[in-house]
């Protein structure tokens, strides 16, 4: 049992710390839990990785309370209404991801839920980051999410169902949408964020429905203590995350990326992970 929680602290660590930065958590997830072993039931191990990514969004909730909660006190009724039609483009924006993970959750998980997948991934979207900052600057069209057009909020839910192959990260996806759109860093990473909010909800409800009663009440505590302790490690990051942002680029995050994915290749070809 105790080396069950430790293990159960690691994974929740490593999706702290990489959920809302662009290299995938589900990604680094899936190659930790390679050598950590978790547990032999498939299932359960898939759930949990889903699952408490919840725990690491909710972290979004509660520090950006006072940008997405529209009913406060202490909002003008022009604030107010501005959180509520951003909530509309929210989801307007979450809808493919939805139609998209109903149709194909269950072939994703069966095919592209292994290291081969994650390391592929991990290389192209890091190159695509390292591309998208080396070229020639972008006109920003819109710097607040008042300013976003709901087709263009559309645009960046298409381009967040790319997440849905693993390695490829739901923030960097997003990221990359939002600015190819128009939208600032700091404004694309925003959005990412709270878009992530209604996707996380649903993919773990969808999780829950599908397996009912098919894990045991230890795994359930597992869950939900990896739940936890994501939500801690992960409201660490985001303030360090945005102020990084607002002064530098992401090309690092392009970088790192390119070299893991590559390491990972090599441990997939010499058979260390399966």
């Amino acid at each position: 049992m105790i080396l069950d929680i430790v293990k159960v602290v690691l994974l929740s660590l490593v999706e702290g710390l990489t959920e809302f930065i662009p290299v995938s958590s589900t990604g680094h997830m899936i190659i930790v839990e390679q050598f950590l072993r978790l547990s032999e039931n498939k299932q359960f191990v898939n759930a949990f990785e889903i699952i408490i990514q919840l725990g690491a969004i909710l972290s979004v909730v509660v520090y950006y309370w006072h940008k997405i909660w529209p009913f406060s006190p202490k909002l003008t009724p022009q604030k107010r209404k501005e959180i509520i039609i951003m909530w509309m483009k929210i989801i307007v924006a979450v809808l493919p991801a939805i139609v998209l993970g109903l149709l194909f959750d269950d072939v994703i998980d069966e095919h592209l839920f292994n290291p081969m997948t994650v390391s592929v991934m991990l290389v192209v979207y890091g190159i695509l980051l390292i591309w998208l900052e080396s070229g020639k600057k972008r006109k920003e069209k819109y710097k607040t999410i008042a300013e976003l057009p709901i087709l263009t909020a559309v645009e960046i839910g298409i381009f967040q169902c790319l997440a849905m192959v693993p390695g490829t990260s739901r923030s960097a996806a997003t990221i990359i949408g939002g600015v190819l759109l128009g939208l600032n860093r700091v404004l694309a990473t925003e959005f990412s964020f709270f878009l992530a909010i209604p996707t996380m909800l649903g993919a773990t409800l969808l999780k829950v429905v599908k397996i009912g009663s098919g894990l045991s009440g230890y795994e359930w505590f597992l869950i939900a203590l990896g739940f936890v302790l994501s939500f801690i490690f992960a409201y660490g990051v985001i303030r360090v995350f945005m102020n990084y942002i607002k002064k530098h680029d992401f090309k690092i995050f392009g970088y790192y990326r390119i070299i893991v994915g590559i390491l990972i290749l090599i441990l997939f070809l010499t058979g260390v992970v399966k």
